[in-house]
């Protein structure tokens, strides 16, 4: 499966001074390498669950398992 890199540039103050700091991290682009989805997908789909339901709160657990279950369901198709 292919990765790629993404770069995170954060700035923080250390001793009176500010400090560039920058992290590169590999991602994988469709999943991680056991075809499942990543956290972040899943994360994304709940959240659009918890919308489309009208941004009720109180189903965060039931939206999440649903997400993974639909994310797994469009992976194995």
């Amino acid at each position: 499966m292919a990765k790629r890199a993404v770069r995170s540039s954060t700035t923080s103050k250390r001793a009176g001074e500010s400090v560039q700091m920058e992290a590169i991290q590999e991602t994988e682009v469709m999943g991680q390498p056991n075809g499942q989805p990543t956290e972040d997908e899943v994360r994304m789909r709940a959240y659009h669950r918890y919308l489309e339901r009208g941004g009720t709160h109180g189903n965060d657990i039931g939206d999440w398992v649903e997400a993974e279950r639909e994310l797994r369901l469009e992976r194995r198709s």
